[in-house]
């Protein structure tokens, strides 16, 4: 793992005191671009279990993402974004967003905004 931009680690542990999801990212990482929204991680957690909790096949993996053990490290070492998108191509996968969670020492570039195409 590569060492972590301090200025996204910042962002991230500003995004966990003021419990703010209006923070639009673009993170590059192996393979992929992911753009969204960057979500406290205990909002993260509560959404990923509301989904799996209406799943029938599912909601035995709910109780798993119910509350984080320990709370979050005092500096984060994960972004956790939603209304999340992987973008390939001319569109964005999943359409409707989802849940990621991506290492901060991953990224190997990133920008403030949530990345979309157009036609114009």
């Amino acid at each position: 793992m590569s060492n972590p931009d301090g200025l996204l680690v910042d962002i991230a542990a500003m995004v966990e005191s003021e419990h703010s999801n209006q923070m639009s990212l673009t993170v590059v990482v192996p393979g992929a671009v992911i753009t969204g929204r960057l979500a406290p991680v205990a909002l993260w957690w509560e959404r990923v279990a509301d989904v799996l909790q209406a799943s029938d096949h599912l909601k035995p993996f709910a109780a798993l993402f119910a509350r984080p053990a320990a709370g979050p490290p005092a500096r984060p070492t994960h972004l956790h974004l939603h209304r999340a998108r992987i973008l390939q191509g001319d569109f964005g996968l999943p359409h409707t967003g989802g849940m990621y969670r991506i290492a901060i020492g991953d990224i190997s570039a990133w920008s403030v905004g949530d990345l979309s195409y157009s036609d114009a």
